[in-house]
């Protein structure tokens, strides 16, 4: 297993200490593991969420292009709004 040298602050290292202290991990190397494997996954879930936004993204824009829109005055906005978030179980702004 590839062997590297990284720099903690104390408070990081405190929390990996405590962490191998209390049983957790049997040593700091198992807890960075974890803390990698977490950071790879949050990434992932992040790409996803990235991905679902794009999504709605072109959806909208190509209901836009449809024409798909309804024009709301500036007055109304407010309304307009909380119509919308009532609609969709929301509470109001």
């Amino acid at each position: 297993m590839p062997t590297r040298n990284v720099s903690l602050t104390a408070e990081q290292d405190a929390f990996i200490e405590a962490a191998v202290r209390s049983g957790e991990y049997q040593n700091a190397s198992e807890a960075v593991r974890d803390a990698l494997r977490a950071l790879q996954q949050r990434r992932q879930e992040d790409a996803l969420r990235l991905r679902a936004l794009q999504v709605r993204i072109d959806a909208g824009l190509d209901a836009l292009a449809q024409g798909a829109f309804a024009e709301v005055a500036d007055e109304d906005l407010d309304r307009y709004l909380d119509t919308l978030a009532a609609d969709r179980g929301a509470a109001p702004r």
